[in-house]
């Protein structure tokens, strides 16, 4: 993983080189799934935080609370148990109904690496709208999360969830307000969300 966040970002023009050279009619090869998501999923406007562990994870976590000074703030979480991740959920304010908090904590259950968005479901949202939901996300996620394309999240879904499918299925895609391009259907009239992604390698 240290080696994809290095080449991440290495120059554009280093790749077109060494693609030249192998022939017009060599295969292409494929850039590492994790390399593919975090491209696009930033190119979307999302903030892309990688972790080597928990206390890095928490790190960042205080950070970004710093950054927007969301101290003694009401958030919105449905998943206790992802407050014991961070030291500084003393701080906050956690709230289960309120859709006005000042930003959504949560997982979800894919990242697409086709378009760099986020699948989730009632698992994470129960049976609300992502435009109810808070202006600013933070979002859990680990490695093993990463899938290629949407149908095969959706296969993932159903996998996980073999005797009970959950409903409100839907992704998170647009990041910036300034991004006004919406060709998923699951997606289709969704705001933009400022959202923060802490992904956690496995452990």
């Amino acid at each position: 993983m240290k080696k994809f966040i290095k080449s991440f970002f290495n120059n554009p023009s280093e790749t077109e080189i060494e693609d030249d050279n192998k022939g017009r009619y060599m295969p292409k090869k494929m850039d590492p799934i994790e390399q593919r998501f975090s491209y696009r999923f930033t190119e979307n406007g999302g903030k892309f935080l990688y972790c080597e562990n928990k206390a890095e994870c928490d790190d960042f976590f205080t950070q970004i609370l710093e950054e927007n000074n969301w101290k003694n703030v009401e958030i919105l979480c449905y998943d206790d148990s992802l407050l014991d991740l961070f030291s500084k959920k003393s701080e906050l304010i956690v709230s289960k109904t309120n859709l006005n908090s000042k930003f959504f904590l949560t997982t979800c259950e894919f990242l697409i690496a086709k378009d760099g968005s986020l699948l989730i479901c009632a698992e994470q949202i129960k049976s609300h709208k992502v435009n109810d939901l808070p202006n600013n996300f933070i979002v859990f996620a680990k490695i093993s999360q990463f899938t290629e394309t949407l149908s095969m999240g959706l296969n993932g879904i159903k996998s996980k969830y073999p005797k009970n499918l959950p409903t409100n299925i839907t992704t998170i895609k647009n990041f910036n307000s300034d991004n006004k391009e919406n060709t998923n259907f699951l997606t289709y009239g969704s705001s933009a969300k400022n959202l923060y992604l802490l992904l956690l390698e496995d452990l």
